[in-house]
């Protein structure tokens, strides 16, 4: 037996072994990484998706634009331009091309005053149309918002009861769910918002949400109605599939009541997937505003949304072709970027997408 094989073992402690390790060996020896979390984690891998980033940006900038851009802008979104207390109606401020100018502008522009110039013309009333665009815009983000906050809150709820109570509890619920799945869902939207807005007329009137307006209440209430129950089935089976983890069955033993297991343990751990499903939410819920707007069931007029700038725009589409294509673009961008933000998303926070 080698020299080496006895040393191995002798019972005798080697002194080298209690010796510091220099700064060589802990270089060698470990390897520093920074402390992350399952967020940080997310968002790294989020930012190296430039097609998701590039998306959120557009989203970004849009928004602000939304939200700021009627701040200055000197044209009303309601304002008809050819109208002047007092005189007579001046037409040749209305069908007015991009950059164009009335006869009183260019008068005023002759003498010397500056004029702010119309960015995409104006509509058959004279009024901006650019000023109308960025205010559909805000209307529609707002809207598709607020959808999707309404769905999420009902859906979390029905889905969280449902998968922790189970039993007949959650027999019920799920076929509530089936049923209105069955439904029809263009053809209830349809007809749930033309009885809403022909009931909720007079039962506004005189409230806080007179200004809102009928047609943006009745298409809460529509989302509220038929389009929780994607979230509901949803966190139904995030919930099924973590009721039965030793941390919840320790929480339910130790006396814990069933919704502060679902606050405090079920819906924490899936709150990724949640937020996914709420981020895609938000392009349906807008969409679905805009073809309802463009049937005259949106935004009450002279409110204007991308749907119902694109409705108007078909009386004079031969002559007037980019009233129709500028609402649509700009729908089409919206609604894009919020998918494709997304995918980003989910690629980035989907646990089972990332093992």
């Amino acid at each position: 037996m080698d020299s080496s094989n006895l040393k191995r073992l002798s019972a005798q402690v080697s002194l080298e072994d209690l010796m510091p390790a220099s700064a060589e060996d802990k270089e060698y020896m470990v390897k520093m990484r920074e402390s992350t979390t399952f967020f940080r984690d997310g968002v790294n891998r989020l930012k190296k998706n430039k097609v998701a980033m590039v998306s959120f940006w557009i989203i970004v900038i849009i928004t602000l634009a939304a939200i700021f851009v009627p701040m200055f802008w000197p044209y009303k979104y309601e304002s008809m331009l050819g109208m002047r207390p007092g005189k007579p109606v001046d037409a040749s401020f209305n069908n007015l091309k991009p950059f164009e100018y009335a006869r009183s502008e260019m008068a005023r522009i002759e003498g010397g005053e500056k004029v702010f110039p119309h960015l995409f013309g104006t509509d058959s009333a004279g009024r901006d149309y650019f000023i109308r665009v960025v205010y559909g815009t805000r209307i529609s983000l707002a809207v598709g918002f607020f959808a999707s906050i309404i769905v999420l809150v009902i859906g979390l709820l029905v889905g969280s009861i449902s998968g922790y109570a189970g039993g007949i509890v959650d027999t019920i619920l799920m076929r509530i769910v089936d049923i209105i799945y069955s439904l029809p869902d263009m053809l209830m939207v349809i007809l749930l918002a033309v009885v809403m807005k022909a009931s909720l007329g007079q039962v506004l009137e005189g409230t806080i949400l007179e200004k809102i307006g009928s047609n943006i209440i009745s298409l809460f209430i529509v989302f509220a109605l038929l389009y929780w129950v994607s979230m509901a089935r949803l966190v139904r089976g995030q919930i099924l599939s973590l009721r039965e983890q030793e941390y919840v069955l320790s929480a339910r033993a130790s006396g814990a009541k069933g919704s502060w297991v679902i606050r405090k343990h079920l819906i924490p751990n899936c709150i990724s997937v949640i937020v996914i499903s709420t981020a895609l939410q938000i392009p349906s819920a807008i969409f679905t505003e805009s073809y309802l707007s463009f049937l005259g069931l949106g935004v009450n007029a002279p409110m204007p949304s991308l749907g119902s700038l694109a409705s108007d725009a078909l009386n004079g589409i031969s002559s007037y072709p980019y009233r129709l294509v500028i609402p649509a673009i700009v729908i089409s961008l919206i609604v894009l970027s919020l998918n494709l933000f997304g995918d980003g998303l989910r690629d980035a926070f989907d646990p089972k997408l990332n093992a």
